[in-house]
This record gives structure tokens, sequence and C-alpha cells, in this order.
């Protein structure tokens, strides 16, 4: 699928993204599969499959393996634990972590990517490449599509028309992505505040005299490193953090297994269900708010869905089933087997179960792995927003590529400072590990819940599952996640807020962006200069076709955006060679050089059609001689079949564009503003004036093109809102 802005009729509209590589790499075959998948099928022997599980110790998973820093010290227990309780309070996690963790996200969720990407918005974009029930997109049927013509013609299912057919239910549906993609940046923000400062409180227990405001201190310290480093990329980050996590999770279960044998050799009994049914019977509402904290033990899951098109399924597969999971299962009960023997320590639940010789050693390992644990979601975060600029419905920030290989490995510097600055306010401001726990469990339950609708929505709709099977899936994913979300809505005023206050602001922002962006769309639609009235305009003896080389930019291929009328009716001239250029971003590392640039004539003398194809690795430069060449080759290429006949020669138009050439070039492209008039319903002036505040301090739409400053003219015009 090449990931464009299409508009209601179908029209491919400019990429709203600034892309660049800070290497090169080589080309790549031009399947629709983004490059993590084509990487992996490339390199899918059993060693690289290894090589990769190992790198993703050091991203995907740092969330969910140092939950155990945090999960009980999490939990309000209103009287003294009792055997029992821990009993009952471990069948839950294993469950959670076996059902949620094992057969949602690592058996199913996996293979819901879209394109290689994973997380709550790439399930939407999903959707939306099937079915028409975007709101600005309809079925993306392009060349690099991947969806087959028999895919594409099969009936569809009644909840896919439904859909379609429902302007409230697409809106709904929007609104449940977005939500799940703030939840997400939200669990970017949580998940380094509460984990590096869980590690830095095992500072307390030795020195006492080490105090609330130190740790606070040294946690900060260790967050803004972590942030600065973000620029080298997610290969180099996972190379240097999976020592330290693949040590994190080798030391924690062998702790675990001493703990076992030492204080409680038959915890495993708890395995048996019904020591969680024992445990609501006998505590019943104060055992409902306990899954607050309870929840967290598979907090970072999501990670492993969104971080997705950093890696590849099969390795984040091997990875969690062959370490992460029984390294979980191992520490809980040893945490737990601990906790039984000394009930009234679970507020320092982590580092009272690790044994005095190796505190400090642990202490050290913990450290490091609460700083990797940052790292998954940081890149999570860093990939659905770069998901969500891709699809427009986010303002458009810089997006670097990281590796010539893998499309999804990004860095976006802006959101990472952003990030950065929460992080550590939400430390200054709370400082406790208890009030950040419970902002942290409603955006794990709710991000479950999310993607679990998402999910059955692809599995009925797309998959085309039984019935019965997509209705066991729901059921039983819903009324699990539903319990914990019911439960951590209790803790909304004790710090759960927070995650609702960040997800209402992104979500305006997002909401004001989109239906900016939709207003665009619809008044370039309506008001786009076709071929025909070009003609029309070209015609009036007063339009002056001046010397030069002339590139105006426009995101309509059929046809060209109102500026265009704007610019000549305004200047009443038109340059004697235009080429109308639009861009196109396809999900390969780099565009074969045949297939980068495809040119057509108009039909009007000078007039062409000009696509530049692009991907994430490729340099985009359009200065110098090489670009115009290029564009004589390719009128030469496609003379015999896809230029129409005209008065000039194929021989005699390459002449006339170098002659334009050389009397001077210039890149156009408009620069819009709605005007607001005062008839204008409140509604347009709120979101349409929050909308233009947004554009004013967004980047461009277009990549950095290497173009000479005096030769590059911005058109402006107003659009009536």
């Amino acid at each position: 699928m090449d990931r464009l802005r299409t508009a209601s009729n179908g029209t491919t509209l400019v990429p709203e993204i600034v892309i660049e590589a800070t290497s090169n790499g080589h080309s790549q075959n031009l399947c629709g599969r983004s490059s993590s998948t084509s990487f992996t099928e490339k390199g899918s022997g059993r060693w690289s499959t290894l090589f990769l599980a190992y790198k993703t110790l050091g991203v995907v998973f740092g969330g969910l393996v140092t939950s155990p820093l945090y999960v009980y010290p999490s939990m309000n227990f209103k009287t003294t634990p009792t055997e029992d309780d821990y009993l009952g309070i471990y069948s839950i996690m294993f469950w959670t972590l076996t059902l949620i963790g094992v057969v949602k996200y690592t058996l199913i969720a996996l293979r819901a990517d879209d394109q290689g990407e994973g997380g709550t918005f790439a399930l939407y974009s999903l959707l939306c490449r099937h079915y028409k029930i975007g709101i600005l997109s309809s079925k993306r049927t392009d060349s690099n599509s991947s969806i087959s013509p028999d895919e594409l013609n099969r009936e569809q299912s009644k909840l896919g028309k439904f859909f379609e057919q429902s302007l409230v239910a697409r809106r709904v549906l929007l609104f449940v992505a977005m939500l799940g993609m703030c939840m997400l940046i939200g669990d970017g923000i949580l998940t380094p505040a509460i984990s590096v400062l869980s590690a830095m409180q095992g500072l307390q227990a030795p020195f006492p005299s080490v105090h609330k405001i130190h740790v606070e201190a040294l946690s900060a310290v260790v967050l803004i490193v972590l942030f600065l480093m973000q620029k080298f990329g997610t290969s180099k980050v996972s190379f240097l953090f999976s020592p330290i996590m693949g040590t994190w999770t080798l030391t924690t279960p062998i702790i675990g297994i001493y703990s076992i044998i030492h204080y409680y050799p038959s915890i495993f009994k708890a395995l048996s269900p019904h020591y969680i049914v024992h445990f609501f019977l006998k505590n019943g509402k104060e055992g409902w708010l306990l899954l607050g904290g309870t929840v967290l033990c598979i907090t970072g899951s999501e990670a492993l869905f969104a971080d997705l098109g950093h890696f590849s399924r099969s390795s984040i597969q091997v990875a969690f089933l062959f370490t992460i999971y029984p390294s979980l299962v191992l520490t809980y009960a040893g945490q737990t087997a601990y906790l039984i023997k000394n009930p009234n320590v679970h507020h320092d639940g982590f580092f009272k179960f690790v044994p005095t010789a190796v505190y400090w050693p642990m202490f050290i390992v913990s450290t490091l792995a609460a700083v990797v644990a940052s790292q998954s979601l940081i890149s999570a975060t860093f990939s659905i927003i770069k998901q969500s600029v891709v699809l427009d419905y986010f303002p458009r920030v810089k997006v670097v590529h990281t590796s010539p290989n893998k499309e999804g490995e990004v860095y976006c510097p802006e959101v990472n400072y952003i990030l950065m600055v929460l992080c550590v306010a939400v430390i200054v401001i709370f400082g406790n590990g208890q009030d950040i726990g419970n902002a942290f469990g409603v955006v794990v339950s709710l991000v479950m819940l999310i993607t679990t609708m998402l999910l059955t929505l692809v599995m009925v709709m797309i998959w085309r599952t039984p019935l019965v099977l997509a209705g066991l899936y729901f059921v039983v994913f819903f009324v699990m996640e539903g319990v914990y979300v019911s439960a951590v809505l209790t803790k909304i005023p004790e710090g759960g807020w927070i995650p609702f206050a960040i997800s209402f602001i992104l979500a305006f922002i997002m909401f004001g962006w989109f239906y900016g962006r939709q207003r665009k769309t619809e008044y370039e639609m309506t008001h786009k200069i076709s071929l025909d009235s070009l003609a029309v305009l070209l015609s009036d003896p007063e339009i002056q076709r001046v010397p030069g080389l002339c590139f105006f930019y426009s995101n309509i291929q059929d046809g060209s955006t109102p500026i265009l009328g704007h610019y000549i009716k305004n200047t009443r001239s038109l340059h004697r060679v235009t080429i109308f250029t639009t861009l196109r971003y396809s999900l390969v590392p780099k565009v074969a050089q045949h297939e980068k640039i495809t040119v057509k004539k108009l039909g009007l003398q000078g007039l062409y059609q000009c696509t530049i194809h692009y991907g994430y690795a490729d340099s985009i430069n359009l200065e110098g001689y090489d670009f115009i060449d290029q564009i004589t080759d390719s009128l030469r290429y496609h003379s015999s079949s896809s230029l129409p006949s005209g008065p000039l020669s194929i021989e005699e138009e390459t002449q006339e564009l170098e002659r334009a050439k050389q009397a001077g070039v210039a890149h156009i492209r408009g620069k819009t503003k709605f005007h607001i008039s005062k008839s204008s319903s409140w509604f347009d002036k709120i979101m349409l004036g929050f909308y233009e505040v947004l554009h004013n301090n967004c980047r461009s739409a277009l990549p950095t093109l290497g173009v000479p400053i005096q030769e590059h003219i911005d058109v402006g015009m107003l659009y009536e809102a």
C-alpha cells in the first residue's frame, strides 16, 4: 500500500510527512509489504530470527519485563494480606500474562499488521484499506498494494457494509482509534517515569538518609540522558540495551527460583483458577479495587504490538514465548513466595525480595533495566506518531528514518523532547510511585480494551473468522479487560486523571488537524482546476507564456489545486514549460531508478504531469541538471506508449525543455489559509482557527527538496470556510 492521503473520489494527494534518512540503503523490492516484513523475509533464517529476537529485548519488552519493580508497590491493601490473598493475586497475574500476553498479543494481534506496522492505529488503517470507512480515505488500490484483485472483488462482510453506510459509525471508529493512539502516547510518558522512579527508590533501603527529593532528581537526570540518546536510532540503542535487558531477564527468575525454594515451594499451586474465585469471594469490592495494581503486570504488552515495525513477527514471538514469559512467571512467583512469609513489606516488594548478597548488583541491573523499559514505549510512541502523520491525522512533525532497511524504525525529534519534558514533570509533580501507578493502570487497561475491539473488527471484516470464534475471542477479552477498566477508573482522583488529561489534549489536537484537513480537501476537490478549465484559462490572449521552466507542486493528480487558477489570474502568466509535480511516498527503502519518475504530456503545449516516487531512505533533491535529464529520459522512454501525439516531436520537446531550463527554473507551491468570515458557525471559528495555529507551527508538507532559495516561490491563497 502506498500510504497516501486519498480523497473521497480516490484522488491521490501528497503525503503529509517530512521524511529524512540518516544513512543510505540498497534498493529493495517494490512489494506492498513494509520494509520490516521484506527485511525479515530476506533474512528469515533461524540465526537471523534469533539475533533479531535478542535485539527485541532492548526495545520491545522493557516495560513488560520490568513490571515487577512496581506491581506490588502499586497495590493499596487496606489490611495485611493473607496467604490466600497472595495466592489469588499470583493466579490473576499468571492468567493475565498467559491470556493477554501469549494468546491475544503474541499469537493473534501480531498477525494483524498493516504493511508490517502494529498498534491501534495500524488496525484502523488496515480496516480503511479494505473498506471505505475512513472519513477522508477510500480503499487504497494503487500498484503497490498488497491486496490482491480477488480480495478486492470478493463479497464484503455485512459489518463492513454497515460501517461504510453509517457516518456515525465511521466517526465513532475513528474516535476509538484516536483514543487508543492518545492513550499509548500517555503510556510513553508514564512508563519511563514509573520505571526509573521505582528503580531509584532502591537507594532508600540501604541509605535512609536519601530523601524523596533526591530520588526524584536522580530519576529526572537518568530520563534526560535517555531521551538525548534517542537520536542515534533504535538499532544502536537496542544493541547497547539488549545485553542489559538480557541480564535482567535471566537474573530475576533465578532470584525468583531461590525465593520459591527458600520461602514457599508450593507456590505453583496458585496456577489453579479456583484461587482467583476464592480471592474475589473473600475480598469482594476490595479485591476488585486491587485489580488496579494487578493489571500493571501486563504493562508494556501494547509495545509488543506497536513496535512490530521495528522488528519482525517471528523475532518478537520467539523472544516473548521463550524468554520474557517464563521470566515473568518465575519472578512473580518468587516475589509472591517471599511476600507470603513477609506480608507487610509489599510496598517494597521488589528490593525486599532480593537477597542481601546480590542487592547492589541487582540495584544496578534494575536501574539500567528501567532505562530499557522506558525505551520500549518511547519507540512505540515514535511509530504510532509516524503512522498518524502519514495518514494525515496528526500535525506534520519531522520523522527521521534511522535505518536503511527497516521502514518502521523512526525518530521524531519534536515528540522526543516533548515526552522528555512531560516525563520529568510527572516525576517532579507527583513523585509517588503509587499515584503514577494509578495513572498507569488507566492507560494499560484502556489501550488493551481498544485493541480488542479493533482486532475483533479485523477478524470479522477482513480475516472472515467464523463468528463463533470471533465472538469467543471478543467475549473473553472484552470481559476480562472490561473488569480491569472498571477497577482502574476508580483511581481517577488518585492520579488516574493524568492520562485522561494528556489524551484529551492530544485528541483535541488530532481532531482539530483532521477537521481542518478535511475542510481544505473538500474545498480543493470542489474548486480544482481541470485540464479543460486550464485550456480555457490559457486561451485568454492576455495570459502570457513566459520563458523558463516551472515545477508547480500539486497534491491532485487528476487536475490541479485552486492555487493554479489563482496564480494564473493574478500574474496573467504561466511558464512556457510547466511541470505539475506530485510526490508519492512508497513503503520501500529505495525506489528503483527507472521507476522514480513518471512523466506524461497533458495535451497542452509545454504542460506535463510528473510523479516522483520515493522510498524512506531516498534523498530527494531537485536541484541541478540531473533531475531535468531524468525527465527527458522519461519522455523518451514513454514516447511510444504513454504520450499522446502532439504538434511537437519528442526531440523538439526535449529541446524545448533544455531551452526552458537555460532561461531559468522556478519551484512554485501554495500556502493556503482559511478565511473565517463572521457568518461562519462558532464550531468552524473554533476548529478552523485552531487548525490554522497548528498549520502555522508544523512542518511543510513537502520534504526538503534541495531547491535553491532564489528559485523558490510561495503562492498564498485564502480558502473560504
